[in-house]
């Protein structure tokens, strides 16, 4: 799952001496000699190996492979056939990270963004009415939109322009958003005419089941097991064939056809549908969310070098351009991954280690049966866990500066209450900008904010809710 800057968390850059002094130099010289791999990703000049690089591409795709289970059953709730979803899936995470490995030489992995695939389903869809061809056709739109802005170095002006507490507020809310989700899928909370939401059935298997899933994601993952988050999905999985009356329809079988999504979209009907709001969006935390994750990743390889943006900019393209091919393919918005930091850690620093995650992706098409016997219930621990760690990133704002602090808690608040990522993002940007304006620090605000708090007043003025 990809957050805003949350990589660099928890651990100091690595810097590539750090590396060199974990690994003896004779392993570091073996790289010279192998042959194409070491010309295309300069292996040796990383002072690293194949065998590191493979190692880290496996455990990157261990710690994010969750998505090839999750995707589909959150778009399947939208009426998206899961089927070509899942094909989907495995398809633009591994094209958008082969290209990362091969175009910029990154180790960072790419898929179909938590958070984004939510706002999707139940929001764009379920929520506002749209079909989901229509909401791919904004995907496709704001994909272009962030493509110009990479090519055109608007990227970084809108990166600037953007204050620090909302950029966390975004992270914080869509976090709390999924967690609500979860606790939906799992049962755990109800639907109630007289309080909105109330306790469900907490006898039911599939609460019961998903606390196991949820409470084995945690127990893992505070003992360091790579790919805690798949092993809770499956056990659940698993034990739902015995306790939750759930059917299963194999493991392995060629992959389903990708026909009923492939070139689906329409973009017309986006165009013409009065979702500006939808479409700015996906563009807002499209862009803080990949750029963050890239930078986050990049500084804790050691390849962010002052002055040498190259890779970086080739990378901020890659992503850009795995957006709308997506939406070509039938999937929600596609980014870079925070999981990546985990083959960092494992001493990934070339895009060798991409290429390993792309290859394995490809390799998944062939569990499709597996993938269609995950009910929500063994997905839902999932949400619940990503979401609570996004959650952590509450402690970065400045809580004795109430001009800052207000606007981000109300867009955080905004989102699961409202049912909507839009509403917190226009509740905030507009708190934000008004409260500078009333306490004589209207100076502070970047032009930015202002244009996109104008954009959202007028929605609301014009268009109405939602």
């Amino acid at each position: 799952m990809s957050t805003f800057e949350q990589a660099p968390k928890g651990a100091e850059p690595r810097t590539p001496g750090h590396v060199e002094s974990a690994r003896p130099r004779a392993a570091v010289g073996s790289a010279s000699g192998s042959g194409l791999l070491e010309r295309v990703f300069k292996l040796s000049a990383h002072n690293t190996t194949v065998r590191t690089e493979v190692i880290a591409g496996l455990t990157t795709f261990l710690t994010m492979a969750y998505i090839i289970f999750v995707n589909p059953s959150i778009l399947g709730d939208a009426g998206m056939p899961k089927g070509a979803v899942f094909v989907a899936t495995c398809l633009i995470a591994a094209l958008g990270t082969l290209i990362m490995g091969l175009y910029a030489n990154y180790p960072i992995a790419m898929a179909p963004g938590m958070g984004l695939n939510a706002y999707f389903a139940y929001v764009v869809v379920l929520g506002m009415g749209y079909t989901w061809q229509v909401a791919l056709g904004a995907v496709f739109i704001s994909g272009c939109l962030f493509l110009i802005v990479t090519v055109t170095g608007l990227r970084e002006l809108f990166i600037q322009g953007i204050p620090q507490s909302l950029r966390t507020a975004i992270t914080v809310g869509i976090g709390m958003f999924l967690a609500l989700i979860a606790l939906k899928s799992a049962g755990v909370v109800a639907a109630s005419p007289a309080t909105f939401v109330t306790l469900g059935d907490l006898h039911s298997a599939p609460v019961i089941l998903a606390t196991l899933g949820f409470l084995i994601i945690v127990a893992l993952d505070k003992l360091k097991v790579r790919g805690a988050i798949l092993i809770g999905i499956v056990t659940v999985t698993v034990l739902s064939f015995f306790f939750g009356g759930n059917k299963f329809h194999g493991v392995f079988d060629a992959p389903p056809s990708i026909a009923p999504t492939f070139m689906q979209l329409d973009i017309l009907g986006a165009l013409k549908g009065g979702i500006l709001n939808v479409v700015l969006v996906f563009f807002l935390v499209e862009m803080f969310d990949a750029t963050g994750t890239l930078m986050g990743v990049a500084k804790r390889a050691g390849l962010l070098v002052p002055g040498k943006m190259e890779r970086m900019n080739k990378a901020l393209l890659a992503d850009s351009g795995a957006i709308f091919a997506g939406s070509l393919l039938g999937t929600s918005s596609t980014t870079a991954y925070v999981e990546s930091a985990a083959g960092v850690q494992a001493g990934g620093r070339t895009g060798l280690t991409a290429v390993v995650v792309a290859v394995l992706f490809l390799a998944c098409l062939m569990i499709s049966p597996l993938a269609g016997s995950v009910p929500a219930y063994a997905t839902a621990p999932a949400l619940l866990f990503v979401g609570c760690l996004m959650l952590r990133d509450l402690v970065e704002l400045d809580w004795e500066d109430t001009t800052e602090v207000i606007p981000a808690a109300v867009t955080a608040l905004a989102m699961p209450f409202t049912y909507s990522i839009a509403n917190g993002l226009a509740f905030g940007f507009i708190t934000y900008a008004v409260l500078k304006l009333c306490t004589g620090r209207a100076r502070e605000v970047h032009a930015m904010v202002w244009v996109i708090a104008a954009v959202f007043l007028f929605k609301f003025a014009y268009i109405g809710g939602h």
